[in-house]
């Protein structure tokens, strides 16, 4: 299989971990990210508009929820070519744990001093009423990214030796 491939649809894999952990808590009516607040921040951007008060006051963006839902999916396969990039085509041909975690975790730089910044919640979310919490909830989130990422990885190398 083409490498760009792979780490594309381990990209989506871990992606995808996330969103089924995210609708696991939604079951338990525990609230998570909503993607339409990210495309919400991204239709500002031809405005000049990066930095907001409070994200959920902005104006509405028109698609914001499927320009959100895209944003996630291309940041998801984004982080798994940075796995390529760190731990070489080897690892996709024979994935082990811990790489697959580490990148898992180094990714929640990105909502810690982008994007909750960038919302108005400060960094690593400071200005939330939990930020704690919250920052909690991102380990975690970022973490089941890195579990997915592996176990993507494991299931499609299975895939192909059949």
């Amino acid at each position: 299989m083409n490498t760009v491939l792979q780490v594309i649809l381990v990209g989506i894999g871990g992606t995808l971990a996330m969103d089924i952990y995210s609708l696991i808590l939604k079951a338990f009516h525990i609230k998570t990210l909503d993607y339409r607040f990210v495309g919400r921040w991204i239709g500002h951007f031809p405005k000049g508009r990066f930095f907001h008060q409070k994200i959920m006051e902005s104006s509405v963006i028109p698609y914001e929820q499927i320009i959100g839902w895209t944003a996630h999916y291309l940041i998801g396969i984004s982080f798994s070519f940075l796995l390529f990039f760190i731990y070489g085509k080897k690892w996709f041909q024979s994935p082990t744990f811990s790489p697959a975690l580490i990148i898992g975790i180094v990714t929640i730089v990105a909502p810690f001093f982008l994007l909750q910044p960038a919302f108005g919640f400060g960094i690593a979310g400071t200005n939330l009423p939990s930020p704690n919490k919250a920052r909690m909830m991102s380990f975690i989130i970022h973490c089941v990214y890195g579990v997915g990422l592996y176990i993507s990885a494991v299931l499609l190398n299975n895939s192909l030796k059949n």
